[in-house]
């Protein structure tokens, strides 16, 4: 299994919306860049990844799974990109922000520190551990 962090902007679709979507998940639709294509290119059913709100929050929320590999975007009219489908699996219950991540030298080289900017990201496993751990999840 492989883990991953979706990042979204909560006032576009938020964590809630997220979780109202129930066992059909949501398709990740709207990735419009060649590194965080091939990042869901990469994911397997079953992988799981952190839900991250962007914009004035920046926090991991929650934890969703990878329900639908890869496939073409109907949101692509130029038919270049594609997406995968995620449900929610869990809330995080204690979000952890951006500033937690970067204050922690165990994380230093984490892509959310690093890359901040790419919508989808690979997590490394002893990352995803301390993110959990910080959050509150065993």
């Amino acid at each position: 299994m492989a883990y991953w962090l979706f990042k979204t902007e909560a006032e576009t679709f938020s964590w809630d919306q997220q979780k109202k979507k129930g066992a059909k998940g949501e398709p990740w639709s709207g990735v419009r860049n060649w590194t965080a294509a091939g990042n869901m290119k990469a994911m397997k059913k079953g992988d799981l990844g952190f839900f991250y709100h962007t914009g004035d929050e920046k926090a991991v929320v929650g934890i969703v799974e990878v329900i639908g590999e890869y496939r073409p975007d109907p949101t692509d009219d130029a038919g270049k990109f594609g997406l995968v489908v995620v449900k929610a699996v869990k809330d995080m219950p204690k979000p952890v922000t951006l500033a937690e991540v970067k204050a922690n030298k165990k994380l230093a080289e984490m892509s959310l520190v690093k890359s901040f900017r790419l919508s989808v990201q690979p997590v490394r496993d002893n990352e995803w551990k301390e993110v959990c751990r910080m959050g509150g999840l065993k």
